[in-house]
Formats: structure tokens, C-alpha cells, sequence
């Protein structure tokens, strides 16, 4: 038996789950029959180069579409890529429509990728900024079997 240890992200908290689609219109209309919620309204993100996005360490203009299922446990999210190189596009031609990532609510971003990446987890996409949030997605697919994703500053 094991002996618990602190979390490497500070958290045991899984704050959303990631669908990758190819049409967001047709996925929220199922999710919704299934989760009895109301459609909710997608949004169209800043092209990559307004929140300094980069994708396996180069800058990337992508953009998507996102749709955001409040669960009373979670957040489902449903992530349509627009064009532009971006983990979402790479996942979305790799494997079809899916998961693409679990996220977790964090501090020290920056502490914590680097504990990752010596860990062999580096970062594969991120954007944003300290002001308004920021988001990191970890290539964490060999060791666990999909991206996680870190959150920081968000409301």
C-alpha cells in the first residue's frame, strides 16, 4: 500500500472535462437532451496571437469555439477547433471527437510545469495572461492517457 502524498497540483479537484467536436452546434443540442439543460451560448476565443498562445513551444493564431455545461459537480466543455495549430485540431485529427482534456484549478502555473516536465510532462499548448486567466495544457497523454490542463486565474 501506498502512502497518500500531497497532490503535484495542489488540488484533487477536477473542475472540467473537455469534449473536442467537430460541430459545437450539433454536440451542445445532444448534450443538452442528455444533461436536461439549456443549450448554453458558445464563444468564440481571441485568435492565439492576442493571448500570447503557443502550441508545442511556437506561437499559434488558433481559435475554437467553446460551449460550457455548469454540472453540479463540474464543468462539461465542448471545444470546437476554428483553424491555426492547437492541441484541440491535433486531437480532433488524431483521434476524433472526444476527451481532449480533465482541468484543474491552480497557482503557480509556472512552478508547477516545471515540476511536470522533470516529471516528463511538458507543456504542448497555452495562452492567456496573469490579468485575465491563463490556460495550460499538459502532453500528458503517454503517462495518463490525455491532456490535463492547468487554470489559473479564471473567475
Amino acid at each position: 500500500m501506498t502512502t497518500p502524498t500531497a497532490p503535484v497540483l495542489g488540488t484533487r479537484h477536477v473542475c472540467q472535462i473537455a469534449v473536442v467536436v467537430r460541430d459545437i452546434d450539433r454536440a451542445a443540442r445532444h448534450w443538452s437532451a442528455l444533461l436536461g439543460l439549456p443549450v448554453p451560448p458558445t464563444i468564440t476565443t481571441e485568435p492565439g496571437h492576442k493571448v500570447g498562445q503557443t502550441y508545442l513551444g511556437q506561437p499559434s493564431d488558433a481559435q475554437c469555439k467553446l460551449a460550457f455545461f455548469q454540472m453540479e459537480n463540474t464543468v462539461i466543455e465542448l471545444i470546437q477547433p476554428l483553424g491555426g495549430a492547437s492541441s484541440w485540431q491535433a486531437v480532433l485529427d488524431e483521434k476524433g471527437e472526444g476527451v481532449h482534456h480533465i482541468a484543474f484549478t491552480v497557482t503557480d502555473t509556472a512552478g508547477k510545469t516545471a515540476s511536470l516536465a522533470a516529471q516528463g510532462i511538458p507543456v504542448m499548448h497555452q495562452g492567456g495572461n496573469p490579468a485575465t486567466g491563463q490556460f495550460t495544457y499538459l502532453d500528458s497523454r503517454d503517462k495518463l492517457g490525455l491532456i490535463v490542463e492547468l487554470l489559473e486565474g479564471y473567475k
